[in-house]
């Protein structure tokens, strides 16, 4: 089973948003830590959406690419840097096979994305963070917590298709498989890196408990 597939549930999406989407506005998180990387800093937004880190970090004059496995995704980038009159490298592409050479950037961020597979898709792609990555350089990521796993559950029925990988009934993207974690779990997976900061949060709804993380490429 294919399970790095929720792409497909996002590309729909990504032809229905506009500026009025929740994921039309960058987190705080992510615009609060880019002063403090080096002037000029290459980084990659892995798994862009419709771009609302990319755009702001390229206006914080930081040099930098996007990626994801949307073709909508890519368009609507590609089309609002143009507006924007910003230089954004925009790529279209899976995050277990990324298409840029070895220690190019010296920061990675990705919001909300690597968990969408199972064990599997989540170690690999931390694999090619590290390799694009270049020693010393930061990696900020969201990924599910393991606490949220009984949340879902009480929602939806679902079943696990591999260890901690997870699909739902219903609607949503859930539809597709989500890998839940506990930290012990992700500091296993996260071979290469030093942790600098893990903390277990609720987003937006009571229950929505995702792992924040910043560590550095060894």
């Amino acid at each position: 089973m294919k399970t790095d597939s929720a792409h497909v549930y996002w590309d729909a999406e990504w032809h229905r948003a506009d500026g009025t989407s929740q994921w039309a506005k960058a987190e705080a998180e992510v615009t609060d830590h880019a002063p403090g990387l080096p002037a000029g800093a290459r980084v990659l937004d892995l798994g862009a959406g419709i771009g609302r880190h990319a755009l702001a970090l390229a206006r914080a004059g930081l040099r930098v690419a996007a990626l994801d496995a949307s073709e909508q995704s890519v368009k609507v980038i590609g089309l609002a840097a143009q507006a924007a009159g910003l230089e954004i490298e925009v790529r279209q592409g899976a995050m277990t096979e990324l298409p840029f050479a070895d220690g190019s950037f010296d920061h990675v961020l990705s919001w909300n994305v690597i968990y969408h597979g199972d064990e599997g898709v989540v170690a690999r792609t931390l694999q090619e963070v590290r390799r694009v990555l270049r020693p010393g350089g930061t990696f900020m990521a969201t990924m599910l917590s393991a606490r949220r796993l009984p949340v879902e559950q009480a929602k939806a029925r679902g079943h696990e298709v591999s260890p901690g990988c997870w699909v739902f009934e219903g609607e949503g993207d859930k539809v597709h498989p989500h890998y839940f974690c506990d930290a012990a779990t992700l500091v296993r997976l996260l071979d290469g890196f030093e942790l600098m900061r893990l903390e277990d949060r609720e987003h937006s709804t009571p229950g929505s408990w995702h792992w924040h993380l910043l560590a550095e490429r060894l």
